[in-house]
């Protein structure tokens, strides 16, 4: 166990440390799990056209391929954003 000693600072300052210790923590859990949300997040057609930079029927060509998986609800379609970040796959380079 480390031991730890505060010289010459004030009952106030060492509860502001703390303080702010705990803020930047909190702080840093909410991005990791604001993060997480967006991964999870779910897209109309139009959104995961805008999002992939495609047209409607480039997005409908891959879904019926199976490249990109769609999930619906009644007549509407969605897709998981985490799911169509996985179908992005790194391009290999052509050596010559």
């Amino acid at each position: 166990m480390q031991k730890l000693q505060f010289i010459q600072t004030t009952p106030q300052q060492l509860s502001e440390l703390i303080n702010e210790g705990v803020k930047n923590q909190l702080a840093q859990l909410k991005k990791e799990l604001q993060h997480q949300e967006n991964i999870d997040e779910l897209l109309t057609r139009q959104e995961a056209c805008k999002f992939l930079q495609i047209n409607s029927s480039t997005l409908w060509h891959w879904t019926n391929k199976g490249k990109i998986k769609a999930y619906g609800i009644a007549n509407r379609r969605y897709y998981k954003r985490s799911e169509l970040l996985e179908a992005l796959k790194p391009l290999k380079k052509q050596m010559k």
